[in-house]
Order: C-alpha cells, then structure tokens, then sequence
C-alpha cells in the first residue's frame, strides 16, 4: 500500500505504530533486501568513540556526506592501527604507530577546540 494510502488513518493511529506498519509492510515486499551493505555487519565503533552529545549531529552530517574532521580523523587512526598490527616489519610498524599517534594527538586538538 503505498505511504498516502495510509494518510486517512494517520490522525486515528499513533506514529510510531504507523511507522511500523509501514516498514514492515516495506520489509514483505522486500524494498530492503539490495541496500547497500545488506546482510554485513554493522560497524558501530566510530558511533561509541563519538562523545556522546554529538552522535546524532556526527551521524546526520555523516548521512549527508559532511565527515566532521573529528571523524575522519578516527577513522584514519583506526587504519593505521590495523595496519601497523598486520605489519611484520618492526621499522614500518613503528611508523605507523608515529603516524597514528600524531594523528590522536590532531583529534584530541581538534576535540579540545569544540
């Protein structure tokens, strides 16, 4: 049923219930089966190392393709991290460990300035 199919029953039913219905209803037809990164798992860690009274604002900019430096900055540190943990030479995992400290070093700046 499409959505304004369902506006004469919108003052009668609460939104929350009306939202469900329409998602589930979304899910038997399958209009969510081939979203990008269907059936992956959800990578949450840049969500919980976000201080907490900016995740919805991260989140919403991150929807709209507008990364805070913040966020960049983490994600490029979590890289460099799993890098230099694949790295087996002890003189290139050590630059990398400079390269992502000084990267935390960038974000706790950048952090301090908000």
């Amino acid at each position: 049923m499409p959505v304004a199919g369902l506006w004469h029953t919108a003052c009668a039913v609460p939104f929350d219930k009306l939202a469900d219905k329409i998602i589930r209803e979304a899910m038997r037809e399958g209009r969510f089966d081939h979203l990008p990164g269907a059936g992956q798992p959800i990578d949450l860690e840049d969500y919980f190392t976000t201080p907490e009274d900016r995740r919805m604002a991260y989140g919403l900019l991150k929807s709209a393709n507008l990364v805070p430096e913040e966020v960049e900055l983490m994600a490029e540190v979590a890289r460099l991290d799993e890098q230099a943990a694949a790295e087996t030479s002890l003189e290139a995992r050590k630059a990398l460990q400079v390269k992502a400290q000084n990267l935390r070093l960038r974000l706790a700046v950048a952090r301090e300035r908000r």
